[in-house]
């Protein structure tokens, strides 16, 4: 059967108008929500390419980069009006949070391309338009989340590989703006030994933008514009929350141990790929795999939630300010402040007792703290 008639065929089976929460066949919901792993993966390439494009050219309208995660876009704004339109393959819940989290995501986007028109090249992950791109598919991805929760069919692999797949993707997407400092202290390195990653024109643009000539000192500022807390503070603080919840609601041990490491082993592998491309490289936070395992201790025990949280949210803010400092002392890693670990354990702990607080992960017949 052609591409043509399947299509045909799947529009007079199931285009049809219904409220939200409908009973959906399982061959449908599988195939929908494998089809927001596909959409949401190709906005995970994109934006990784992104990243680095960005630090290399000062050109980018049209760029490789961005049709691939146009492409992504695409595919799952056209699930979420399959969703509103037909009813199938979401509650009202995860239809709420798809419809709100693709809407902020649209609205952003021309608020972003008028912020480069008004303020050039605006290279930081850390802008408010950019934010307000990470909110968007944030919460279109908690909507994803939610629905492969409540329907996706019992039974077989893909139940938990897919679920933790679209958690390691809300990671990424919670750790993305700090890959700005990733990238941005090896454009550095670059510039000391006399060899710039990015092409002469970005770097000029960009000591146009500060007013100075294009010295050590404009590559700083263009490399490294975040203040040094920002680094640890924002990432083991979203990352080792994100960590909690995919732990709780997949269910097995291990799972904040498979997510973190399926990110550091994704960055670890198109690490050489942007390499033989002749694309700048970042240091990889490898770290994060520590921040893992020290989530799912923390749900090993039987001691009480508030000690459980306490104690994790020690053990994340040591393990991953030691990481960070290994990481600096044997190849490169990101320049912090270290006396931000105690805001760091302070804002982590009072989180995650909210979290326990609130039963945030919590899935029915399971147990908030899972063995």
């Amino acid at each position: 059967m052609g591409v043509t008639n399947r299509v045909a065929r799947f529009r007079d089976q199931y285009w049809e108008r219904g409220e939200s929460g409908r009973e959906t066949p399982p061959a449908l919901v599988a195939s929908l929500y494998k089809l927001w792993l596909v959409g949401l993966l190709l906005k995970l390439i994109g934006s990784s390419w992104d990243v680095a494009w960005h630090f290399k050219w000062l050109r980018d309208e049209l760029a490789p980069p961005h049709l691939i995660n146009t492409l992504g876009t695409v595919i799952v704004v056209g699930l979420t009006l399959f969703h509103t339109y037909t009813g199938y393959g979401a509650d009202k819940t995860a239809l709420r949070l798809m419809q709100w989290g693709t809407g902020v995501f649209l609205v952003a986007l021309p608020i972003d391309l008028i912020n480069h028109r008004i303020n050039g090249l605006d290279i930081t992950s850390w802008s408010g338009s950019h934010a307000l791109l990470y909110l968007g598919t944030a919460i279109m991805m908690a909507g994803a989340i939610r629905g492969w929760i409540k329907l996706y069919p019992e039974g077989g692999r893909w139940r938990v590989l897919g679920l933790t797949g679209l958690w390691l993707l809300f990671l990424e997407n919670m750790w993305f703006p700090n890959q700005h400092q990733e990238y941005g202290v090896l454009e550095i390195a670059s510039w000391d030994r006399g060899d710039p990653y990015a092409e002469p024109s970005l770097l000029q643009f960009a000591a146009d933008q500060i007013g100075r000539p294009v010295d050590r000192e404009s590559i700083v500022q263009f490399s490294l514009p975040i203040p040094d807390w920002v680094y640890p503070v924002w990432g083991l603080v979203a990352a080792a929350l994100v960590l909690v919840v995919a732990r709780r609601t997949i269910g097995v041990p291990w799972a904040a141990t498979a997510v973190a490491g399926g990110y550091v082993a994704y960055r670890l592998l198109i690490w050489p790929l942007l390499g033989v491309a002749d694309f700048p490289l970042s240091t990889v936070p490898v770290f994060l795999l520590l921040i893992g395992l020290a989530v799912d201790a923390a749900h090993l025990g039987r001691l009480p939630a508030p000690l459980a949280a306490v104690l994790g949210a020690a053990a994340v803010t040591g393990l991953g300010y030691g990481g960070i400092w290994v990481l600096q002392a044997l190849d490169a890693a990101p320049p912090i402040l270290y006396p931000s670990a105690a805001v760091t354990f302070v804002v982590l702990a009072a989180l995650w007792l909210v979290a326990d607080r609130v039963g945030v992960g919590q899935t029915p017949g399971r147990p908030l703290v899972a063995a």
